[in-house]
Protein backbone atom coordinates (compact mmCIF):
# COMPACT_ATOMS: atom_id res chain seq x y z
CA UNK A 1 0.00 0.00 0.00
CA UNK A 2 1.35 3.28 -0.89
CA UNK A 3 2.07 5.75 2.06
CA UNK A 4 -0.46 8.50 1.81
CA UNK A 5 1.71 11.49 1.94
CA UNK A 6 4.08 9.94 -0.25
CA UNK A 7 1.80 9.99 -2.94
CA UNK A 8 0.31 13.93 -2.01
CA UNK A 9 4.25 14.71 -2.11
CA UNK A 10 4.63 13.40 -5.71
CA UNK A 11 1.38 15.21 -6.99
CA UNK A 12 2.40 17.88 -5.88
CA UNK A 13 6.25 17.37 -7.65
CA UNK A 14 3.94 16.28 -10.77
CA UNK A 15 1.70 19.25 -11.16
CA UNK A 16 4.63 21.38 -10.48
CA UNK A 17 6.65 19.58 -13.33
CA UNK A 18 3.98 19.88 -15.54
CA UNK A 19 3.46 23.73 -14.72
CA UNK A 20 7.14 23.84 -15.70
CA UNK A 21 6.84 22.17 -19.12
CA UNK A 22 3.77 23.67 -19.85
CA UNK A 23 2.99 27.01 -21.45
CA UNK A 24 5.35 28.54 -18.73
CA UNK A 25 2.24 29.02 -16.80
CA UNK A 26 3.09 31.52 -13.56
CA UNK A 27 6.22 29.45 -12.18
CA UNK A 28 7.99 30.33 -15.33
CA UNK A 29 6.60 34.16 -15.13
CA UNK A 30 6.53 35.05 -11.99
CA UNK A 31 9.34 34.28 -9.47
CA UNK A 32 7.64 35.25 -6.23
CA UNK A 33 4.94 32.22 -6.79
CA UNK A 34 8.09 30.07 -7.50
CA UNK A 35 9.61 30.65 -4.24
CA UNK A 36 6.56 30.34 -2.80
CA UNK A 37 5.67 26.81 -4.12
CA UNK A 38 9.06 26.01 -3.49
CA UNK A 39 9.40 27.07 0.58
CA UNK A 40 5.87 25.38 1.17
CA UNK A 41 7.18 21.72 -0.62
CA UNK A 42 9.10 18.96 1.72
CA UNK A 43 12.54 19.74 2.02
CA UNK A 44 13.66 16.46 0.21
CA UNK A 45 11.87 17.82 -2.79
CA UNK A 46 12.71 21.67 -3.20
CA UNK A 47 16.12 20.85 -5.04
CA UNK A 48 13.92 18.56 -7.74
CA UNK A 49 11.85 21.92 -7.94
CA UNK A 50 14.76 24.24 -8.70
CA UNK A 51 16.12 22.05 -11.48
CA UNK A 52 13.27 21.51 -13.57
CA UNK A 53 13.06 25.46 -13.07
CA UNK A 54 16.46 26.13 -14.24
CA UNK A 55 15.92 23.27 -17.42
CA UNK A 56 12.78 25.29 -18.40
CA UNK A 57 14.42 28.93 -18.39
CA UNK A 58 17.56 27.87 -19.73
CA UNK A 59 20.34 31.21 -19.69
CA UNK A 60 20.23 33.28 -17.03
CA UNK A 61 19.67 36.46 -16.27
CA UNK A 62 15.74 35.31 -15.59
CA UNK A 63 13.27 38.28 -17.18
CA UNK A 64 9.90 38.29 -15.57
CA UNK A 65 8.79 41.13 -17.58
CA UNK A 66 10.22 43.79 -19.73
CA UNK A 67 11.47 45.97 -16.85
CA UNK A 68 11.86 42.99 -13.96
CA UNK A 69 15.07 40.51 -13.98
CA UNK A 70 16.27 38.02 -11.32
CA UNK A 71 20.02 37.42 -11.21
CA UNK A 72 20.83 33.84 -10.99
CA UNK A 73 23.46 32.14 -9.66
CA UNK A 74 22.83 28.14 -9.60
CA UNK A 75 25.68 26.60 -6.95
CA UNK A 76 27.55 25.61 -3.53
CA UNK A 77 28.58 29.15 -2.17
CA UNK A 78 28.31 30.61 1.58
CA UNK A 79 27.35 33.83 0.37
CA UNK A 80 26.67 35.27 -3.24
CA UNK A 81 26.53 39.04 -4.34
CA UNK A 82 26.42 41.05 -7.52
CA UNK A 83 28.84 44.21 -8.50
CA UNK A 84 28.55 46.10 -11.85
CA UNK A 85 27.41 49.38 -13.25
CA UNK A 86 24.61 49.39 -11.67
CA UNK A 87 25.72 49.72 -8.10
CA UNK A 88 28.98 51.23 -8.75
CA UNK A 89 30.94 48.15 -8.58
CA UNK A 90 30.36 47.90 -4.93
CA UNK A 91 30.46 43.64 -4.06
CA UNK A 92 28.33 44.84 -0.36
CA UNK A 93 25.40 46.41 -1.77
CA UNK A 94 23.59 43.99 -3.74
CA UNK A 95 23.73 40.39 -2.22
CA UNK A 96 21.85 37.79 -3.45
CA UNK A 97 19.56 35.25 -2.04
CA UNK A 98 19.58 31.74 -1.59
CA UNK A 99 16.09 30.19 -2.00
CA UNK A 100 15.22 27.78 0.82
CA UNK A 101 17.41 24.77 1.07
CA UNK A 102 18.33 24.91 -2.37
CA UNK A 103 21.30 26.00 -4.29
CA UNK A 104 19.65 28.54 -6.36
CA UNK A 105 20.79 32.16 -5.42
CA UNK A 106 18.59 34.98 -6.62
CA UNK A 107 18.35 38.82 -6.99
CA UNK A 108 15.68 40.41 -8.24
CA UNK A 109 16.06 44.50 -9.90
CA UNK A 110 14.16 46.36 -12.06
CA UNK A 111 16.07 48.88 -14.54
CA UNK A 112 14.68 50.37 -18.24
CA UNK A 113 13.67 48.25 -20.50
CA UNK A 114 16.35 48.91 -22.92
CA UNK A 115 19.28 49.24 -20.27
CA UNK A 116 22.73 47.43 -20.88
CA UNK A 117 24.56 46.62 -17.85
CA UNK A 118 27.91 44.94 -16.94
CA UNK A 119 28.64 42.84 -14.03
CA UNK A 120 30.19 40.04 -12.48
CA UNK A 121 28.75 37.66 -9.93
CA UNK A 122 31.00 37.54 -6.48
CA UNK A 123 31.03 34.17 -5.28
CA UNK A 124 33.04 33.70 -1.71
CA UNK A 125 34.82 37.05 -2.44
CA UNK A 126 35.60 35.38 -5.51
CA UNK A 127 34.94 37.49 -8.58
CA UNK A 128 33.02 35.48 -11.85
CA UNK A 129 31.32 36.09 -15.05
CA UNK A 130 27.93 34.44 -14.46
CA UNK A 131 28.22 31.08 -15.60
CA UNK A 132 25.39 30.93 -17.25
CA UNK A 133 24.68 33.55 -19.18
CA UNK A 134 25.96 34.00 -22.93
CA UNK A 135 27.13 37.58 -23.40
CA UNK A 136 30.69 39.22 -22.79
CA UNK A 137 31.75 42.60 -23.16
CA UNK A 138 35.67 43.17 -23.01
CA UNK A 139 36.86 46.11 -20.64
CA UNK A 140 39.38 47.58 -19.67
CA UNK A 141 39.89 45.11 -16.88
CA UNK A 142 39.07 41.90 -18.92
CA UNK A 143 35.69 40.61 -19.61
CA UNK A 144 32.10 41.12 -17.61
CA UNK A 145 29.03 39.53 -18.01
CA UNK A 146 26.45 41.32 -20.18
CA UNK A 147 22.91 42.24 -18.79
CA UNK A 148 21.07 42.91 -22.21
CA UNK A 149 17.73 43.97 -20.87
CA UNK A 150 14.26 42.84 -23.59
CA UNK A 151 14.18 45.93 -25.04
CA UNK A 152 18.24 46.62 -25.67
CA UNK A 153 19.32 46.20 -29.52
CA UNK A 154 22.97 45.32 -29.76
CA UNK A 155 25.30 47.26 -32.41
CA UNK A 156 25.29 45.39 -35.75
CA UNK A 157 28.08 47.81 -37.04
CA UNK A 158 30.67 46.56 -35.03
CA UNK A 159 30.36 43.08 -36.38
CA UNK A 160 33.02 42.39 -38.82
CA UNK A 161 31.59 41.57 -42.22
CA UNK A 162 33.57 39.30 -44.38
CA UNK A 163 31.92 39.61 -47.65
CA UNK A 164 32.94 43.50 -47.64
CA UNK A 165 36.30 45.27 -48.48
CA UNK A 166 38.21 46.35 -45.26
CA UNK A 167 40.84 48.96 -44.44
CA UNK A 168 44.33 48.56 -43.61
CA UNK A 169 46.47 49.60 -40.26
CA UNK A 170 49.59 51.18 -40.63
CA UNK A 171 52.31 51.27 -37.40
CA UNK A 172 54.31 53.75 -36.75
CA UNK A 173 56.14 55.89 -33.83
CA UNK A 174 55.84 59.45 -32.39
CA UNK A 175 58.28 61.12 -29.90
CA UNK A 176 57.72 64.43 -28.01
CA UNK A 177 60.78 65.69 -26.54
CA UNK A 178 58.40 68.11 -24.69
CA UNK A 179 56.86 65.06 -22.77
CA UNK A 180 59.49 62.99 -23.09
CA UNK A 181 58.44 59.92 -24.59
CA UNK A 182 57.59 57.72 -27.23
CA UNK A 183 54.42 55.82 -28.48
CA UNK A 184 53.06 53.32 -30.96
CA UNK A 185 50.55 54.92 -33.38
CA UNK A 186 48.49 53.13 -35.90
CA UNK A 187 46.58 54.68 -38.57
CA UNK A 188 43.61 53.09 -40.35
CA UNK A 189 43.39 53.99 -44.00
CA UNK A 190 39.92 53.05 -45.93
CA UNK A 191 39.13 50.62 -48.60
CA UNK A 192 40.26 51.94 -52.16
CA UNK A 193 42.91 54.24 -50.53
CA UNK A 194 45.88 53.33 -52.63
CA UNK A 195 43.24 53.33 -56.03
CA UNK A 196 42.40 56.66 -55.05
CA UNK A 197 43.41 60.30 -55.23
CA UNK A 198 40.52 62.00 -53.19
CA UNK A 199 41.66 63.28 -49.97
CA UNK A 200 39.66 62.06 -46.64
CA UNK A 201 38.58 63.16 -43.44
CA UNK A 202 40.46 62.51 -40.37
CA UNK A 203 39.89 61.40 -36.88
CA UNK A 204 42.10 61.14 -34.12
CA UNK A 205 41.02 58.65 -31.35
CA UNK A 206 42.78 58.92 -27.96
CA UNK A 207 42.77 55.61 -25.77
CA UNK A 208 43.60 54.43 -29.31
CA UNK A 209 43.96 50.74 -29.38
CA UNK A 210 41.22 50.68 -26.63
CA UNK A 211 39.14 52.06 -29.32
CA UNK A 212 40.41 49.68 -31.88
CA UNK A 213 40.09 45.95 -29.88
CA UNK A 214 37.84 47.06 -27.31
CA UNK A 215 35.27 48.87 -29.87
CA UNK A 216 36.52 47.90 -32.75
CA UNK A 217 36.43 51.04 -34.29
CA UNK A 218 37.78 49.74 -37.36
CA UNK A 219 35.08 47.35 -38.19
CA UNK A 220 32.87 50.07 -37.27
CA UNK A 221 34.23 52.66 -39.56
CA UNK A 222 34.63 49.36 -42.67
CA UNK A 223 30.53 48.68 -42.43
CA UNK A 224 29.93 52.77 -42.59
CA UNK A 225 31.82 53.57 -45.70
CA UNK A 226 30.52 50.53 -47.02
CA UNK A 227 26.81 51.45 -46.40
CA UNK A 228 27.90 55.23 -47.83
CA UNK A 229 26.61 56.32 -44.38
CA UNK A 230 30.56 57.95 -44.34
CA UNK A 231 33.30 58.63 -46.64
CA UNK A 232 36.39 56.93 -46.56
CA UNK A 233 38.12 58.59 -43.83
CA UNK A 234 41.74 58.18 -42.49
CA UNK A 235 41.87 57.42 -38.59
CA UNK A 236 44.63 57.79 -36.33
CA UNK A 237 44.76 55.51 -33.08
CA UNK A 238 47.13 57.82 -30.08
CA UNK A 239 47.25 55.40 -26.97
CA UNK A 240 48.30 56.89 -23.92
CA UNK A 241 51.96 57.17 -22.12
CA UNK A 242 51.16 58.55 -18.57
CA UNK A 243 47.27 58.71 -18.64
CA UNK A 244 46.10 61.13 -16.34
CA UNK A 245 48.68 63.65 -16.74
CA UNK A 246 48.70 63.63 -20.09
CA UNK A 247 44.14 63.91 -20.51
CA UNK A 248 43.38 65.97 -17.54
CA UNK A 249 46.50 66.71 -15.23
CA UNK A 250 49.92 68.80 -15.49
CA UNK A 251 50.92 67.09 -18.88
CA UNK A 252 47.93 68.28 -20.85
CA UNK A 253 49.08 71.22 -22.40
CA UNK A 254 52.23 69.60 -24.04
CA UNK A 255 50.19 66.56 -24.87
CA UNK A 256 47.29 69.04 -26.73
CA UNK A 257 50.49 71.20 -28.78
CA UNK A 258 52.33 67.19 -29.54
CA UNK A 259 48.73 66.28 -30.96
CA UNK A 260 48.20 69.35 -32.44
CA UNK A 261 51.39 70.58 -33.74
CA UNK A 262 53.43 67.23 -34.13
CA UNK A 263 51.14 64.40 -35.21
CA UNK A 264 48.60 65.65 -37.50
CA UNK A 265 51.21 67.81 -39.31
CA UNK A 266 53.61 64.19 -39.66
CA UNK A 267 49.86 62.59 -40.85
CA UNK A 268 49.25 65.47 -43.33
CA UNK A 269 52.37 64.75 -44.71
CA UNK A 270 52.14 60.73 -45.36
CA UNK A 271 48.70 60.77 -46.34
CA UNK A 272 45.45 62.56 -48.37
CA UNK A 273 43.82 64.37 -45.78
CA UNK A 274 41.41 66.79 -46.19
CA UNK A 275 43.34 69.83 -44.51
CA UNK A 276 40.61 71.83 -42.82
CA UNK A 277 39.29 71.77 -39.37
CA UNK A 278 35.49 71.09 -40.93
CA UNK A 279 37.31 67.66 -42.03
CA UNK A 280 38.68 66.38 -38.86
CA UNK A 281 37.23 65.25 -35.33
CA UNK A 282 39.07 64.25 -32.44
CA UNK A 283 37.58 61.53 -29.77
CA UNK A 284 37.52 60.16 -26.67
CA UNK A 285 35.52 58.50 -23.68
CA UNK A 286 35.78 59.24 -19.76
CA UNK A 287 39.64 61.06 -18.97
CA UNK A 288 39.76 60.74 -23.04
CA UNK A 289 36.42 62.67 -24.11
CA UNK A 290 38.39 65.17 -21.64
CA UNK A 291 41.49 65.78 -23.65
CA UNK A 292 39.11 65.65 -27.37
CA UNK A 293 36.84 68.87 -26.30
CA UNK A 294 40.25 70.49 -24.68
CA UNK A 295 42.04 69.69 -27.94
CA UNK A 296 38.73 71.72 -29.71
CA UNK A 297 38.84 74.27 -27.10
CA UNK A 298 42.74 75.30 -27.70
CA UNK A 299 43.37 74.37 -31.00
CA UNK A 300 39.73 75.13 -33.51
CA UNK A 301 41.76 75.47 -36.27
CA UNK A 302 43.02 71.61 -36.53
CA UNK A 303 39.96 70.07 -34.91
CA UNK A 304 36.49 71.32 -35.86
CA UNK A 305 34.53 68.32 -34.79
CA UNK A 306 35.08 66.56 -31.02
CA UNK A 307 33.44 64.02 -29.62
CA UNK A 308 33.05 62.98 -26.06
CA UNK A 309 32.02 59.57 -24.42
CA UNK A 310 31.06 59.90 -20.70
CA UNK A 311 33.29 62.81 -20.03
CA UNK A 312 35.01 64.14 -17.50
CA UNK A 313 34.93 67.71 -18.33
CA UNK A 314 37.86 69.84 -15.60
CA UNK A 315 37.01 73.57 -15.06
CA UNK A 316 39.69 74.90 -17.65
CA UNK A 317 37.10 73.86 -20.28
CA UNK A 318 33.81 74.79 -18.63
CA UNK A 319 35.28 78.16 -18.22
CA UNK A 320 36.55 78.48 -21.65
CA UNK A 321 33.28 77.25 -23.55
CA UNK A 322 31.53 79.56 -21.44
CA UNK A 323 33.59 82.71 -20.96
CA UNK A 324 35.98 82.29 -24.03
CA UNK A 325 35.82 83.90 -27.29
CA UNK A 326 33.27 82.16 -30.01
CA UNK A 327 34.97 79.17 -30.78
CA UNK A 328 34.87 77.96 -34.71
CA UNK A 329 34.00 75.27 -34.10
CA UNK A 330 31.42 72.68 -36.18
CA UNK A 331 30.13 69.91 -34.34
CA UNK A 332 30.38 68.72 -30.70
CA UNK A 333 28.63 64.91 -29.82
CA UNK A 334 28.51 63.80 -26.46
CA UNK A 335 27.20 60.56 -24.57
CA UNK A 336 26.19 59.63 -21.18
CA UNK A 337 25.03 56.59 -19.17
CA UNK A 338 22.45 57.11 -16.31
CA UNK A 339 24.21 54.40 -14.49
CA UNK A 340 27.70 56.10 -15.29
CA UNK A 341 30.84 57.08 -12.60
CA UNK A 342 28.46 59.37 -10.73
CA UNK A 343 30.82 62.53 -10.39
CA UNK A 344 30.30 62.52 -14.16
CA UNK A 345 26.90 62.75 -14.70
CA UNK A 346 26.79 66.47 -13.59
CA UNK A 347 29.67 67.51 -14.91
CA UNK A 348 28.24 66.51 -18.55
CA UNK A 349 24.81 67.28 -17.67
CA UNK A 350 26.33 70.92 -16.47
CA UNK A 351 28.05 71.28 -19.88
CA UNK A 352 24.80 71.14 -22.11
CA UNK A 353 23.56 74.89 -21.32
CA UNK A 354 27.20 75.95 -22.10
CA UNK A 355 27.03 74.21 -25.43
CA UNK A 356 23.37 75.63 -25.95
CA UNK A 357 23.44 79.27 -24.74
CA UNK A 358 26.86 80.25 -26.37
CA UNK A 359 25.18 78.65 -29.60
CA UNK A 360 27.59 76.00 -30.62
CA UNK A 361 25.64 73.33 -32.87
CA UNK A 362 25.74 69.78 -30.85
CA UNK A 363 24.11 66.47 -30.31
CA UNK A 364 23.68 65.24 -26.96
CA UNK A 365 22.16 61.38 -25.72
CA UNK A 366 22.28 59.62 -22.20
CA UNK A 367 22.02 55.84 -22.56
CA UNK A 368 20.78 53.39 -19.84
CA UNK A 369 24.39 51.85 -19.38
CA UNK A 370 27.60 52.73 -17.53
CA UNK A 371 30.95 53.57 -17.96
CA UNK A 372 31.65 50.70 -20.40
CA UNK A 373 33.14 50.50 -23.48
CA UNK A 374 30.33 48.18 -24.24
CA UNK A 375 28.15 51.34 -24.46
CA UNK A 376 31.15 53.76 -26.25
CA UNK A 377 31.55 51.21 -28.99
CA UNK A 378 27.50 51.21 -29.85
CA UNK A 379 27.89 54.67 -30.35
CA UNK A 380 30.94 55.31 -32.88
CA UNK A 381 28.64 55.24 -35.47
CA UNK A 382 26.52 57.80 -34.40
CA UNK A 383 29.77 59.79 -33.69
CA UNK A 384 31.19 59.48 -37.08
CA UNK A 385 27.65 59.72 -39.04
CA UNK A 386 27.16 63.15 -37.60
CA UNK A 387 30.45 64.65 -37.92
CA UNK A 388 31.11 62.98 -41.44
CA UNK A 389 27.63 61.80 -42.95
CA UNK A 390 27.21 64.90 -45.05
CA UNK A 391 30.35 64.98 -47.17
CA UNK A 392 29.90 61.39 -48.37
CA UNK A 393 30.35 61.92 -52.48
CA UNK A 394 27.23 60.64 -53.53
CA UNK A 395 28.11 61.71 -57.29
CA UNK A 396 30.15 58.28 -57.10
CA UNK A 397 28.33 55.34 -55.59
CA UNK A 398 29.82 52.31 -54.60
CA UNK A 399 32.29 50.89 -57.30
CA UNK A 400 30.55 48.05 -59.39
CA UNK A 401 31.82 44.69 -58.79
CA UNK A 402 33.02 42.81 -62.34
CA UNK A 403 30.37 40.50 -61.49
CA UNK A 404 27.36 39.65 -59.07
CA UNK A 405 25.28 42.25 -58.85
CA UNK A 406 23.62 44.52 -61.64
CA UNK A 407 20.67 47.13 -61.51
CA UNK A 408 18.84 46.73 -64.41
CA UNK A 409 16.54 49.36 -64.56
CA UNK A 410 13.38 51.08 -62.88
CA UNK A 411 9.76 51.70 -64.28
CA UNK A 412 8.48 54.44 -63.82
CA UNK A 413 11.48 56.61 -63.11
CA UNK A 414 10.41 59.04 -62.49
CA UNK A 415 8.60 57.47 -59.82
CA UNK A 416 4.53 58.06 -58.19
CA UNK A 417 4.19 56.13 -54.83
CA UNK A 418 6.08 53.18 -56.47
CA UNK A 419 8.35 51.63 -58.79
CA UNK A 420 9.47 48.36 -60.17
CA UNK A 421 13.23 47.79 -59.60
CA UNK A 422 14.78 44.90 -61.88
CA UNK A 423 18.18 43.66 -60.97
CA UNK A 424 20.61 40.26 -61.45
CA UNK A 425 22.19 38.33 -58.52
CA UNK A 426 25.10 36.18 -59.88
CA UNK A 427 24.14 33.95 -56.84
CA UNK A 428 21.97 33.01 -53.75
CA UNK A 429 22.29 35.81 -51.55
CA UNK A 430 20.59 38.02 -48.92
CA UNK A 431 19.82 41.42 -50.38
CA UNK A 432 18.86 44.92 -48.81
CA UNK A 433 16.91 47.36 -50.79
CA UNK A 434 17.49 50.97 -49.27
CA UNK A 435 16.43 54.66 -50.50
CA UNK A 436 19.14 57.54 -49.58
CA UNK A 437 19.21 61.21 -49.84
CA UNK A 438 21.61 63.13 -51.94
CA UNK A 439 23.60 63.23 -48.88
CA UNK A 440 24.28 59.37 -48.59
CA UNK A 441 21.62 59.35 -45.69
CA UNK A 442 19.26 55.84 -45.57
CA UNK A 443 15.86 57.33 -46.03
CA UNK A 444 13.78 53.56 -46.08
CA UNK A 445 14.74 50.06 -45.65
CA UNK A 446 12.63 48.90 -48.88
CA UNK A 447 13.72 45.05 -48.65
CA UNK A 448 15.47 42.22 -46.82
CA UNK A 449 15.03 38.72 -47.93
CA UNK A 450 16.89 36.10 -49.34
CA UNK A 451 17.16 35.99 -53.34
CA UNK A 452 17.55 33.18 -55.61
CA UNK A 453 20.34 33.83 -58.35
CA UNK A 454 19.05 35.55 -61.66
CA UNK A 455 16.57 38.45 -62.67
CA UNK A 456 14.59 39.86 -59.47
CA UNK A 457 11.51 42.02 -60.21
CA UNK A 458 10.73 44.16 -56.81
CA UNK A 459 8.39 46.50 -56.69
CA UNK A 460 9.05 48.71 -54.11
CA UNK A 461 6.39 51.10 -52.07
CA UNK A 462 7.73 54.94 -52.08
CA UNK A 463 4.82 56.42 -50.52
CA UNK A 464 5.52 59.22 -48.03
CA UNK A 465 8.32 60.03 -49.93
CA UNK A 466 8.97 63.91 -50.78
CA UNK A 467 9.51 64.12 -54.26
CA UNK A 468 13.00 64.63 -54.98
CA UNK A 469 16.26 63.06 -56.57
CA UNK A 470 17.30 60.05 -54.47
CA UNK A 471 19.62 57.10 -54.66
CA UNK A 472 18.51 53.38 -54.88
CA UNK A 473 21.16 51.12 -53.43
CA UNK A 474 20.89 46.81 -53.62
CA UNK A 475 23.65 45.23 -51.41
CA UNK A 476 23.89 41.87 -50.93
CA UNK A 477 27.00 39.37 -49.33
CA UNK A 478 29.12 39.71 -52.23
CA UNK A 479 28.86 43.12 -53.81
CA UNK A 480 26.53 46.90 -54.07
CA UNK A 481 24.91 48.91 -56.56
CA UNK A 482 23.55 52.15 -56.80
CA UNK A 483 20.92 53.98 -59.13
CA UNK A 484 19.45 57.38 -59.68
CA UNK A 485 15.82 57.43 -58.81
CA UNK A 486 13.53 60.21 -59.17
CA UNK A 487 10.02 60.78 -57.40
CA UNK A 488 7.71 62.99 -58.55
Amino acid sequence: MIDTEATTAMKSILLCFILLLSSGSVVAQDFTTLEARINSAPESRRQFMVDSFLTLVGDFPHFENDTTVYLLYHGSANEVSVAGDANGWNEENSPLKRLSTTDLWYRMERYESDARLDYKLVVDKQWILDPRNPYTVSGGFGPNSELRMPAYEPPTEIIPQNAIPHGRLVDTTFSSSALGNSRPVRIYLPPGYDQSSSGCPLVLFHDGLDYITLARATDVMDNLIHDGRIPPLIAVFVPPVNRTAEYAGSSIDDYARFIARTVIPAIDRSYRTLQNPASRAVIGSSNGGNIALYLAMTYPDVFGNAGAQSSNIIGDIFMGFRDGAQLPLRRIYLDLGTYDIPILIPLVRSFIPILQSRGYTYRYKEVHEGHSWGSWRARIDNMLEYFFGDLVDVTSPPPRPEEGIDIRGMAPNPADGHTILTFTLARNSPAHIRLHDMTGRTIRQLLHSRMDAGEQRVRLNLSGIPAGTYFISVISSFGAVSALLRIR
